[in-house]
């Protein structure tokens, strides 16, 4: 499939499974693993959220691109890797000012090798660059601000600032890009003035 895993699928996922488990013919536990390719903007948060209001423990797993190369699956080297989690805060000012502040970063551990666990004492190590669209008008992404790890300068900016020039509502997308390749956002509304 092309497309993106989006909150429709996970309803109607939520729908097949209990109509599966009221027929008797479900698993004996109330777990879900979703495989994408691709997954919709805060699908992880949204679908979970859902999920959890119709009683199913929901997991959102990426397909890696290595399940294409055959000599890659016979060695056992494909990962299948949970979506992450990000939690960013907010705050505005009367001066049209917008602060945008990363406050943690969770990747679950069994996807992150031992050796570079071992290596990271804060969770913003697992950020290898983060960006903000200030004004996201649901189509594509517009990266109006930026910070990124280099190797003289290994410590990320974790506060983003912005003034508006009008008052208003704001859509502000903040997209992480993790020391693994993935790629995770988060869409927030926010009020100015």
């Amino acid at each position: 499939m092309d497309a993106p895993v989006l909150v429709g699928d996970v309803k109607a996922i939520a729908r097949e499974f209990w109509k599966a488990a009221g027929q008797g013919t479900g698993a004996s536990t109330n777990a879900v693993d979703v495989l994408g390719w691709d997954f919709g903007f805060e699908l992880n948060e949204l679908g979970k959220e859902m999920a959890a209001e119709a009683n199913i423990a929901l997991s959102f797993k990426r397909i890696p691109r290595d399940v294409m190369d055959k000599r890659a699956v016979e060695q056992g080297d494909t990962a299948f890797f949970e979506l992450p989690a990000l939690d960013v805060a907010l705050a505005t000012n009367t001066r049209r000012r917008l602060s945008v502040e990363l406050c943690d970063f969770m990747i679950p551990p069994e996807d992150i090798p031992e050796d570079v666990q071992s290596s990271l004492t804060h969770w913003s190590q697992y950020i290898d660059y983060w960006s903000v669209d200030w004004d996201h008008r649901g189509d594509t992404f517009h990266n109006q601000w930026q910070s990124y790890r280099t190797k003289k300068h290994p410590r990320l900016s974790l506060v983003a600032n912005h003034t508006y020039e009008a008052l208003g509502s704001y859509n502000v997308v903040v997209k992480v890009i993790d020391i693994l390749g993935n790629d995770t956002t988060k869409s927030m509304t926010v009020e100015v003035g």
